[in-house]
């Protein structure tokens, strides 16, 4: 159940500070009467450990060159925030470090904290003892439930449109998991918000257990798939058709081209990162000569030739993001994303479904990959 606030008067900080404590990353900036992209940061929510025993925490890991092997602990778990001890320190160091671009004096400064709808109430409460106690954030707002009370209901007038929209459906596919939440007058309508537990987490850890079994082990190279599943994923219109094409070995899909025009190609090549030379993985088109295969095994490798090491991806690329649209393909009985848009809105009135449905806005990591959006 949602917290319940309370209308009181409040005197705000000259500064606020604005953070959206995501599974992966955190998104934090100072609030602007002019905001722009350069006022948000994205620091990323763990801790990350070396082979060498190294721990980077939050931003130190921007620093870091051989992620080889790296193990993350992430205080975010399906969603919810339960392991304070590690985020505050990723809080510490972002916010309270001298060196920080996010540096301020929580006694000096508000929050407005995001929070996972339906959030259960004890982890709410330990939320607001850290933040009051620990910090002494003064006053501290959670995004989903406190903004309009402290604002009031946004100004009315003939030549401007109501803001925020009076109807919105949001979709937010990220790393811990996918919810849909309708907004009425600013406001979640909590009995219609749908949650699948599938973010990009799941994605990741599904690729990686099928490039372990095609190609090489990288059951721990989290860093390393998870990076080449932003690089080499996307979600295919004609699911059935593309895997077919696979099957039959062709490279080109069928439900049209990529975000630059060109027709989409299937099969790819992904070259791995080399973390002795700091060169980051990348994706090429397929190159089936022998040539290719015999630099692949070093059987060109003379002294000073160059030798690459890299994995021929075909349907991979499309089958691992379709999770999201088809649980059951890995055996969780839970319904796509498309249909639990329609679950949410079953728990609406009829009225208002052509509103919502005409005023979607998707978020999180999972809608940057391409055919997303066309798919939903």
């Amino acid at each position: 159940m949602p917290r319940r606030s309370t209308v009181h008067e409040h005197n705000l900080p000259e500064r606020t500070l604005v953070v959206d404590n995501g599974g992966y990353t955190i998104k934090a900036g100072f609030a602007s009467p002019s905001p722009s992209i350069e006022h948000c940061h994205v620091i990323p929510n763990c801790l990350a450990r070396e082979r060498n025993k190294k721990v980077w925490v939050g931003a130190e890991i921007d620093g870091c060159r051989d992620f080889g092997e790296m193990a993350f602990r992430r205080p975010v778990e399906k969603g919810y925030l339960v392991n304070w001890e590690a985020e505050k320190a990723i809080w510490d160091s972002s916010f309270l470090d001298p060196k920080s671009k996010l540096n301020c004096n929580p006694h000096d400064t508000s929050l407005i904290l995001t929070e996972a709808p339906n959030t259960p109430v004890a982890l709410q409460t330990n939320c607001d003892q850290i933040v009051f106690e620990e910090y002494g954030f003064t006053p501290s707002l959670n995004a989903y439930n406190d903004i309009q009370h402290l604002f009031g209901a946004p100004a009315r007038e003939a030549s401007i449109s109501a803001d925020p929209a009076e109807c919105l459906l949001v979709i937010d596919s990220g790393f811990s998991h996918s919810t849909v939440t309708p907004l009425h007058k600013g406001r979640p309508v909590q009995q219609a918000i749908r949650r699948l537990d599938i973010g990009g987490k799941m994605l990741t850890n599904y690729l990686k257990e099928i490039l372990s079994i095609r190609h090489y082990n990288l059951m721990n190279e989290e860093h390393l798939v998870n990076e080449a599943k932003e690089k080499i994923c996307f979600v295919s219109n004609q699911f059935r058709s593309d895997l077919e094409q696979t099957w039959q070995g062709k490279g080109l899909a069928q439900d049209g081209r990529d975000e630059k025009g060109d027709e989409r190609e299937i099969v790819i090549d992904y070259v791995l990162p080399d973390y002795n030379t700091g060169t980051e993985g990348y994706m090429r088109p397929h190159d089936p000569s022998p040539a290719a295969r015999m630099k692949k095994m070093g059987a060109m490798a003379n002294p000073g030739a160059l030798v690459e090491d890299f994995m021929t991806l075909g349907n991979e690329r499309f089958a691992v993001p379709e999770l999201l649209f088809n649980p059951m393909d890995v055996g969780m009985k839970e319904a796509g994303l498309h249909e639990t848009v329609l679950q949410s809105m079953s728990g609406l009135p009829e009225g208002l479904w052509p509103a919502m449905l005409a005023n979607i806005v998707v978020v999180g990591g999972n809608c940057l990959m391409d055919g997303f959006t066309e798919r939903l």
